[in-house]
């Protein structure tokens, strides 16, 4: 049952969406709520995560290099995109990387897409000397592509990029870098907060109208390049609606036609109402980063091994309608590079006990601990009744912990910053969606080198034996080696207990029976071209 707020929000959601008449309804018409508490960032760098870049990141926008949703039986790997092709570094040198320039592509202000084009972009984010320089959005990329030192334009088909040492996942990091148009920034008068109201970029829809908190809307670009891939869409269109009771009651009711992250008690109802439940595995894991800096708890491996062992996997998974699977592992236990851990952790209260024991803690003395959690967010689930749940695992075992709540936006901010920063509130971790698309992910998240605010390694964990594991797999473009040495790493990690992992998320989303056509990739991104409304008749 809707409480009195939910229908408060269900109510001023709907008031805000745009009505279609009886004529209006003939067009292909998609409209989806989000569980961003927010329109995110129309600029061509999202804010709100991969949901950003899900919905108004690639649908509006290419990327260097783009990703690749035809092979839906597999996870999601990449393709070229603005870039046609790309040269990897050879052993003469490991650290140039050598990209050619996709011709024949316009941005959707008519200007033509170009070498230069892709180096104004790559000035947005890093060149703080330029005009077009993105003070507040960068950060969303630098902190990925913290390994790129410099690049140039060898000619009008060539883009040159040098990285500060081999990294041979650098062509998946690119998938970071959209494209928007220099001409149409100088038109509205040269400053970002201009652009997002009428943002030009070479994707398959436009987005032609912003209703800031509200609602953004998109249209098929019909000169789009890919010809495989013009939308069957007319428009496209997505609301913020952080809460899932607000977004299923938005579904039933017949105001949007595909909902994020159904309550997973309403999964089952929905089904029964004649909705469509999909669901499916992705690169995806719903951890606690911890801060492993000396001052934290969770320093101490035991700590960190002891919270692992204390929260029952399966019971949660229960808790939220089979939608998520245990995760003892940044990688599933199937996935080749989880390699051979020592620990396999499971539901064992008497365990986490003791190794708490041995650290110091018990009834008298418990460990007293803080994570950041949010109320809503990509990938993020059903953050409260799940965090509700571990909360009570924890007590049982002597850890007293306490929850730091924030919106979704805080935590993208914290986890780019270092644990010790304002930013980051003094907790000793925080609850975060993250993902392995590419054999750089481990590195990202556990390199010594990949220390907040470079990279992602917000809690600072350093195992020199790591480090040489990861750096060593970065510098072979061997796909069989790598991944052998990434299930080497990641033995290792899981061992350390760097984080603490949870599940793993099963991607549910709910729609109406007339969307059609839609074949959910093995990614955080969905590809919505093929997408067509129909009648919904059975």
């Amino acid at each position: 049952m809707l409480s009195r707020r939910d229908l408060l929000i269900l109510t001023a959601g709907a008031s805000a969406l745009p009505r279609l008449s009886a004529e209006a309804a003939t067009p292909q018409i998609l409209r989806i709520a989000m569980t961003a508490a927010d329109l995110p960032t129309t600029t061509g760098i999202p804010n709100n995560g991969f949901e950003g870049y899900r919905f108004l990141g690639y649908t509006a926008f290419d990327a260097l290099v783009n990703w690749d949703f035809t092979q839906t039986e597999k996870t999601a790997d990449i393709t070229p995109g603005l870039f046609s092709a790309w040269q990897s570094p050879d052993e003469k040198n490991k650290l140039r990387w050598v990209f050619t320039v996709r011709k024949g592509v316009t941005f959707q202000d008519g200007s033509e897409f170009n070498a230069d084009s892709v180096m104004w972009n790559l000035d947005r984010t890093f060149n703080d000397k330029s005009p077009q320089y993105d003070g507040p959005a960068a950060p969303i990329i630098r902190a990925t592509i913290s390994m790129m030192d410099r690049y140039e334009k060898a000619d009008d088909n060539t883009i040159v990029m040098t990285t500060k040492y081999p990294f041979s996942a650098f062509a998946y990091q690119l998938t970071r870098v959209l494209c928007v148009s220099p001409t149409q920034w100088e038109k509205v008068g040269k400053t970002w907060s201009a652009f997002s109201k009428a943002p030009i970029g070479t994707g398959p829809f436009q987005i032609t109208k912003v209703v800031a908190n509200q609602y953004a809307e998109m249209t098929r670009n019909p000169d789009y390049w890919d010809k495989k891939r013009i939308p069957k869409l007319d428009k496209l269109i997505v609301y913020p609606m952080p809460e899932p009771t607000t977004r299923m009651a938005a579904l039933r009711s017949g105001q949007v036609d595909w909902i994020e992250v159904p309550p997973p008690d309403g999964i089952d109802p929905l089904r029964q109402a004649g909705f469509t439940i999909s669901l499916k595995p992705y690169p995806h894991t719903w951890p606690y980063v911890l801060n492993t800096e000396p001052g934290s708890p969770f320093h101490d491996v035991r700590v960190r091994q002891a919270a692992n062992y204390a929260i029952d996997r399966e019971g949660l998974c229960k808790l939220i309608s089979g939608t998520g699977e245990p995760a003892i592992g940044m990688y599933p236990e199937n996935h080749p590079a989880f390699g051979n851990p020592k620990n396999r952790y499971k539901y064992d209260p008497a365990k986490a006990k003791a190794l708490l024991a041995e650290a110091g803690y018990g009834p008298d003395k418990p460990v007293k601990v803080k994570i950041m959690i949010s109320t809503a967010g990509s990938g993020q689930m059903v953050p409260l009744p799940m965090n509700e749940f571990l909360q009570q695992n924890f007590a049982a075992v002597n850890m007293q912990v306490d929850f730091d709540v924030v919106e979704w936006g805080t935590v993208l901010i914290a986890i780019r910053s270092a644990p010790n920063a304002q930013q980051s509130h003094g907790v000793d971790g925080v609850n975060m969606s993250l993902g392995y698309p590419d054999s750089g992910t481990l590195w990202r998240f556990y390199d010594s080198v990949s220390f907040s605010p470079t990279n992602y390694n917000w809690g600072h964990y350093k195992n020199p034996e790591v480090d040489k594991l990861l750096d060593t797999e970065m510098e072979t473009f061997d796909q069989g080696k790598q991944i052998e040495l990434l299930a080497e790493a990641h033995a290792k990690v899981v061992d350390d207990a760097a984080w603490l992992w949870i599940v793993h998320d099963l991607n549910p989303r709910a729609m109406s029976k007339k969307v059609e056509n839609f074949h959910p990739a093995q990614s955080w991104f969905q590809d919505f071209t093929q997408i067509s409304m129909g009648s919904g008749a059975a």
